[in-house]
């Protein structure tokens, strides 16, 4: 029989060892006098964290505001320079003209050859009548031969101008065929051109949508948390210039064991009191439980390792009551959340104080 792994064991070691640290915890941070279905958690405040970033690279000419600033959504917050793009921006603005005028060009062609056309056409019909007329001499001349009113050699000189009639219609056919031939080219040019006129209106729009971009706006109304760039910097495409922090979503993370969170019900009230203040009890709803335990191996075999597992829950405090308190929320703070697991059990006393300013 195989030994097992001893790189295995001292993994497993050490997986076991975080277990027992995390119910120590647990089991020391957890009140004593809670009432039966009332469980609680020690946890941190926390919110909703976003990015403002650049959207192309550039060197940042302004951070319009400082950290702890409130923002409102929409706020311009900082500007990257857009001396390059502006630059650009006049370039295709001359490619637009010139594109213009290429059209314009471009159809001035197709007319005059469209003029070609009727004046190819116009010998086209001359040289067509005049073979008809060839023609006719020569049927009258053919029968004053026979008849022997003329000479032989008038209607062999009338079948001659039949057949240099005939040559000259095919050469003005030919010529009309050359003209509609150039015409085609004139137009696919128009075509062309027209096509860059609308490829360098695009390229403006572009720019033009690059420039806004450079006004880094805020996404969401919030407070600046901390500048990840200064001005003057360099920073890439997707390059983080500021921080900030939802204030319209804050929350606290907290973890229950097994038995405590199989009760637990989205919705459900949660009491928050922070170790800064605790004579207040800050009221939110249960918005999240995970659907996989921490603190724990990933294979559970045995009912004494099931009711080792821990479930992380986060307790949503509500956007109105942080509307009116914004500049009193500080994420990061510790503290205690208090969540009932029987709605039919009352809160004691001390967590019957929600706040209502």
């Amino acid at each position: 029989m195989k030994m097992p792994d001893r790189k295995w064991l001292v993994r497993g070691g050490v997986v076991l060892a975080a277990v027992a640290v995390a119910l120590l915890l647990w089991t020391l941070l957890k009140p004593s006098d809670l009432p039966e279905g009332i469980e609680g958690g020690n946890g941190r405040i926390e919110a909703t964290e976003i990015d403002v970033s650049a959207k192309t690279p550039g060197r940042i000419r302004d951070i319009l505001v400082e950290e702890g600033s409130f923002v409102k959504a929409g706020q311009v917050v900082a500007r990257i320079d857009t001396d390059v793009l502006e630059a650009q921006r006049s370039e295709a603005v001359a490619q637009l003209a010139q594109a213009t005028a290429s059209v314009e060009t471009a159809q001035t062609q197709v007319a005059q050859r469209q003029s070609e056309r009727a004046a190819a056409l116009a010998a086209v019909r001359q040289r067509e009548a005049e073979l008809n007329a060839a023609r006719r001499r020569f049927r009258r001349s053919e029968t004053l031969a026979r008849e022997g009113a003329t000479p032989a050699q008038e209607r062999d000189d009338d079948q001659a101008q039949v057949e240099g009639a005939t040559a000259a219609v095919e050469a003005a056919r030919a010529q009309l065929a050359a003209v509609d031939a150039t015409i085609a080219t004139a137009r696919s040019q128009v075509v062309g051109a027209r096509s860059n006129v609308d490829a360098a209106r695009a390229t403006i729009e572009r720019i033009e949508a690059d420039i806004r971009d450079s006004a880094l706006r805020a996404p969401r109304g919030g407070r600046v948390q901390f500048r990840v760039a200064q001005p003057g910097e360099v920073v890439a495409g997707g390059g983080r210039v500021l921080n900030l922090i939802d204030l319209s979503d804050v929350y606290m993370t907290f973890f229950l064991p097994t038995t405590a969170a199989g009760r637990v019900a989205l919705g459900s009230e949660v009491r928050i009191v922070l170790d800064a203040m605790p004579d207040v009890v800050i009221p939110a709803k249960v918005s999240f439980v995970a659907d996989v335990a921490q603190f724990t191996p990933k294979t559970v075999e045995t009912e004494s390792e099931r009711e080792k597992l821990m479930f992380r829950v986060r307790a949503r405090i509500d956007p109105a009551l942080l509307q009116r308190n914004l500049r009193q929320v500080k994420t990061g703070l510790p503290g205690m959340a208090y969540v009932r697991t029987d709605p039919s059990v009352p809160w004691p006393e001390d967590l019957t104080r929600p706040r209502q300013r």
